[in-house]
């Protein structure tokens, strides 16, 4: 098993861009598993924690919802966003300035092969940066993602997921609400859900964040849940 894991910060891309470069590093990724089945070879496949962030886009997963989608191309426009149908799970969301969006690019043979503890455990991630600045979160049942007040009829989502996975490799990931324009939600149905709010970092603090110790933060905790060895 490989656990040694590359982490990149790519800054602020724009999504197709970013797209592309994970298509391409899964794409390489897989070719390694294959060959070592194909050829009984052993070369260990590499490992990426890779965090950016992207100006405003919104972003519908294979299975979403297009009519979630309150804005036609002129409102897009007006918006200053793009929009593209991807091949993750869940379904329609927003990235933009001021939220990470991680994108862990891991081959789970290296360390363990259940999605739904991998989709768990970057959630706990986030729970434990949000706790490190007093924001107390949590899981909502029946939802993915991270949530304040799950427990109650103020619940709102700061942190959502969305993940492909092929052979055990993973890509896509998720998107922490920093300092994020919320506005940006509102010409959504985000995630498909209609009667729930979403937040940031900044909204329940009441101050905008240094996203450089929040990233270091986030990593960290990433790192030791999954007893990673980050280069």
């Amino acid at each position: 098993m490989n656990k040694t894991v590359e982490f990149r910060d790519w800054g602020l891309v724009d999504y197709q861009e970013a797209w592309d470069r994970q298509e391409d590093i899964f794409s390489k990724t897989l070719a390694i598993k294959q060959d070592n089945r194909t050829n009984n070879l052993t070369n260990p496949t590499p490992n990426y924690l890779i965090f950016t962030e992207h100006t405003h886009v919104y972003t519908l997963g294979k299975s979403g919802h297009e009519e979630y989608l309150l804005l036609d191309e002129k409102g897009l426009k007006e918006k200053g966003a793009k929009f593209y149908k991807i091949n993750r799970g869940g379904d329609i969301t927003y990235h933009g300035p001021g939220q990470i969006v991680g994108y862990p690019i891991l081959d789970l043979d290296n360390f363990f092969t259940d999605i739904h503890l991998y989709l768990r455990t970057l959630e706990e991630a986030i729970i434990l940066t949000l706790a490190d600045y007093g924001i107390e979160a949590g899981r909502y049942e029946g939802y993915t993602g991270v949530w304040l007040d799950a427990d109650n009829d103020k619940a709102r989502k700061i942190c959502a997921m969305g993940v492909r996975a092929s052979r055990w490799v993973t890509m896509h990931g998720f998107a922490f609400n920093v300092n994020a324009d919320l506005a940006y939600f509102r010409n959504i149905i985000p995630c498909g859900i209609d009667d729930k709010d979403v937040t940031s970092m900044e909204r329940e603090l009441g101050r905008k964040l240094d996203m450089a110790k929040v990233k270091g933060k986030l990593k960290n905790h990433i790192a030791d849940l999954f007893h990673m060895e980050l280069i």
